[in-house]
């Protein structure tokens, strides 16, 4: 009797996971940034992404800390509160994002200069963009 029950509970433990699975392969890991750049000031936004954002990613991906990274324009609007930049990056797997945030303080003293540059470079953004949302997304290859 006791053996039935041992098998019943992992059925109903296992079987849903297994079952979720069947129409998808788990794929990479993206955290998708959407921004609102401020009126009159995306060439300024550009050109500060351009400076730090890119070449700060491109030493993550030199590394192995992320894997790719996209940049999006939005070209309809459907209101004036709407997104104009995406900004995704992606990561292989939720493991690679573990202690992340110690990783790249190399990074960021070697690209933008140091903790206090990084703050000013912040500072500054906030000035002329506002994030709108930010997402972790799970990428699923149907089967």
């Amino acid at each position: 009797m006791k053996k039935l029950w041992g098998i019943a509970i992992c059925l109903f433990v296992f079987v849903p996971a297994l079952l979720a699975q069947e129409h998808y392969t788990e794929g990479p890991v993206w955290r998708v940034s959407l921004i609102r750049v401020k009126p009159n000031r995306m060439d300024e936004y550009l050109t500060s992404m351009q400076q730090s954002t890119k070449p700060f990613l491109d030493e993550e991906k030199r590394q192995g800390l992320v894997v790719e990274y996209k940049v999006f324009l939005k070209e309809t609007k459907s209101n004036p509160q709407d997104w104009d930049i995406c900004l995704a990056v992606q990561y292989k797997n939720y493991a690679a994002m573990d202690g992340l945030s110690s990783k790249v303080e190399g990074i960021r003293d070697k690209v933008l200069g140091g903790k206090q540059q990084a703050h000013q470079l912040g500072e500054k953004r906030e000035e002329i963009r506002e994030v709108i949302s930010s997402e972790l997304l799970h990428e699923v290859v149907l089967k």
